[in-house]
């Protein structure tokens, strides 16, 4: 059988992967369960973090990124020590170190724009970087680089591909291929067959935030009920588990502060929700309560500010876990995100209207005119925001136009998941890479802790894809050097 490197999920760290693999010439098999390719990559919206770089206004630095990433990182990084904590401060060191030549490839190579800079919860600076056009910086991202490897006849994609099975030589050995299964629709009436492919593997395959009934009822049974922006689909952990891979910090689930309600019924209910982008709030909108007070320094970690929403907002009246909450931004807010306001106001969850007419938020009023003196540089912001994006309302007026949406806590993301060192080595239990198993994205562990900043994880994907991609080139030329 000809050789081969498999690489597992075409979201960003699979086609990162198999881009650079392709760059050394090894063919390269790339598969995924889902009907279409871009995994949750392609619904990325507020962008991707990397400092310094040259689109940046404001002074940026490494350590000001490391810094930034520790602190939202807490315990699982605080309480680290020995070994642990060296992989640990590795891994964040690559992210941060590798992050502007990650973001120049894309940019420069890949020919992806993304020369717009804004502010994101839990950055010290401007660092997340998505681009000027109509697109959001996910779409955009994965489009690019999907032109790019379907275009490489040393690749061949397969979707509606489920993988069963890593097969490790002799047990303790090296992994040296995958079980997949393939359903036939053209003879039989769709039966299933297993299909086998050798070759060293990258696992590229996402997180678990959608697993509601099998990993995250495990890990984190409290979030039942609670919305999710991922679709139904268990997590592959244990796929890697089941050939001595070890997991880590997999109780650490980011539950994203703003996911849209949606105004009818059946979308109130939905189970998975659209993210209302970070980006949102980063360009100056705010988070009001039901009667239009604010609450919250919007540009506080993710986790703190959903936090403050379960701790003060009302529950909904709704068969999932929700809240009374809305996100307001004023007409210059809403310029800078045009593209994405356009999206959201197409599918219903934004609504463009006056201070005058939403007369059920009886604080609004004054609750806008406070901020706008706090924007103005009059008083200081009592929750301690000091970024305010593009946000240019200053008096306000019944007649004054603000863009308003219902949204709520959504589960979104998670931290933890397979442990892999700085060379994106899948790890077993005693430390040890796993000869010829490599994983990148969102299905590792351990660099986040426990809360992911916004905008780390397209980099997260793009950094570990172009290393595991590295890495596996190497692995396959020195195994085929050794075959020949």
């Amino acid at each position: 059988m000809t050789p081969q490197t498999i690489v597992i999920g075409t979201g960003l760290a699979g086609l990162t992967t198999t881009s650079t693999l392709l760059t050394h010439h090894i063919p390269v098999l790339l598969l995924d369960r889902a009907s279409k390719p871009g995994g949750n990559s392609i619904k990325a919206s507020s962008g991707i973090n990397a400092a310094p770089t040259r689109y940046q206004l404001e002074p940026d630095t490494i350590s000001a990124f490391q810094h930034d990433t520790i602190l939202s990182a807490g315990v699982p990084y605080t309480s680290a020590s020995g070994v642990e904590r060296t992989r640990r401060e590795k891994l964040i060191d690559t992210l941060t170190t590798k992050s502007a030549d990650a973001l120049y490839w894309l940019t420069d190579d890949i020919g992806v724009d993304l020369s717009r800079v804004a502010r994101l919860g839990g950055h010290s600076v401007s660092r997340t970087h998505r681009g000027a056009g109509k697109g959001t910086p996910g779409y955009e991202i994965i489009r690019g680089l999907l032109g790019r490897v379907s275009e490489d006849k040393s690749c061949r994609m397969e979707v509606g591909r489920r993988v069963t099975r890593i097969l490790r030589e002799g047990g303790e050995g090296r992994v040296v291929g995958v079980e997949y299964t393939v359903t036939d629709g053209e003879e039989g009436g769709n039966q299933t067959k297993t299909e086998t492919a050798y070759g060293p593997v990258v696992v590229a395959s996402g997180g678990f935030a959608g697993d509601a009934r099998g990993l995250l009822a495990q890990y984190r049974p409290d979030l039942e009920g609670i919305p999710s922006t991922n679709e139904q689909r268990e997590g592959t952990q244990p796929l890697l588990q089941e050939v001595g891979a070890a997991v880590v910090d997999m109780e650490q689930v980011q539950v994203h502060p703003t996911g849209f309600v949606g105004g009818k019924e059946e979308e109130a209910e939905a189970m998975v929700k659209i993210l209302a982008a970070e980006a949102l709030r980063g360009e100056g909108g705010i988070l009001v309560l039901g009667d239009g007070r604010r609450f919250v320094n919007e540009l506080e970690t993710r986790e703190k500010v959903t936090g403050e929403v379960m701790a003060q907002a009302k529950k909904l009246p709704t068969k999932a876990r929700q809240w009374d909450v809305k996100l307001v931004l004023d007409e210059g807010a809403a310029a800078a995100l045009q593209s994405h306001l356009e999206f959201y106001m197409w599918k219903g969850l934004i609504k463009k209207t006056t201070v005058g007419k939403m007369e059920e938020m009886s604080a609004l009023k004054g609750t806008l005119r406070e901020y706008a003196d706090v924007v103005a540089g009059k008083k200081q912001d009592e929750f301690g925001r000091q970024s305010f994006g593009n946000w240019t309302l200053r008096e306000v007026k019944p007649e004054s136009v603000v863009y308003v949406g219902k949204v709520t806590p959504v589960v979104h993301f998670t931290m933890g998941g397979v442990v892999i060192n700085e060379r994106s080595q899948v790890l077993d239990g005693q430390g040890q890479p796993i000869p010829g198993l490599y994983a990148a994205g969102e299905i590792t562990g351990g660099l986040h802790g426990q809360n992911r900043l916004g905008g780390s994880s397209l980099l997260e994907c793009a950094v570990f894809g172009r290393i595991a991609g590295e890495e596996a080139a190497a692995y396959y030329q020195g195994s085929k050097e050794t075959c020949s």
